[in-house]
């Protein structure tokens, strides 16, 4: 049997497409309420947080959607990632079983939020979008997008959870370094965040706030800034599947 724990791609195995999991789903996604009348959103109403490709893929049914050149070629500064065997943890577990993993910790930010990171940051820019605005609670979200606006020549304005910003000092200087602006949420600089300083001046933050925060700045700039967050959309999802791709 062999002993080989580390599986390795070429760069010219990197993926061309992202895998679509809405083309296979039984059932058709809930979809998303807008929080004012409780109707389904429009590609209007998200038009004012994201540019038109990434609404387009948030909805596609298509299987697979392709990637982007420009995307692949910075994928490629950590892509494709090791598939590793599991050994120890077998052995741990004293099982006849395999198991393996996709190594995502090699990524410029140290895990995989920069699947999703680098084709956000590329579709604004194409769009024409000047700045994204994002949250993040530990900073791995933010170093990632931090990361990937660097790349595109990108502002972007990171509304970081208090507690966080105040116990990861280096977090805030990684993103720092990548040209970001990094705020302790909640902040005087928006509406809700002045609301919850009013009601409690020494708010520790949390992560809605911090998305809420996010959200306002890119709603009330006329345009010049969208929003980007690295979970819940389809989009996300979508992108992610880099991984499930290489590993097959």
């Amino acid at each position: 049997m062999s002993d080989k724990t580390r599986f390795l791609l070429d760069e010219k195995d990197l993926p061309k497409s992202w895998y679509n999991i809405q083309a296979d789903s039984p059932l058709a996604p809930t979809p998303v309420l807008r929080p004012d009348t409780l109707e389904p959103v429009t590609p209007d109403f998200l038009s004012v947080l994201f540019p038109m490709e990434l609404i387009l893929q948030e909805v596609s049914t298509e299987r697979f959607i392709p990637i982007p050149d420009e995307v692949r070629d910075v994928y490629k500064l950590y892509r494709p990632t090791p598939l590793l065997r599991a050994r120890r943890l077998e052995k741990a577990l004293d099982t006849t079983a395999h198991i393996y993993y996709k190594n995502e910790s090699v990524s410029p930010a140290g895990s995989h939020k920069p699947n999703t990171a680098i084709p956000q940051a590329f579709f604004n820019k194409a769009a024409g979008t000047r700045a994204l605005a994002t949250e993040t609670g530990a900073g791995q979200w933010g170093s990632a997008l931090a990361s990937a606006c660097s790349f595109f020549g990108l502002d972007l304005e990171v509304y970081m959870v208090k507690v966080s910003y105040q116990q990861k000092p280096y977090r805030r200087v990684m993103m720092e370094t990548y040209g970001a602006q990094v705020f302790a949420s909640p902040t005087d600089r928006t509406n809700y965040g002045r609301s919850v300083l009013k009601d409690d001046p020494d708010s520790p933050g949390s992560l809605g706030i911090a998305i809420s925060e996010a959200v306002e700045a890119a709603a009330t700039s006329g345009g010049k800034k969208k929003y980007s967050l690295g979970s819940v959309l389809n989009h996300v999802l979508t992108h992610q599947s880099v991984i499930g791709e290489e590993a097959l």
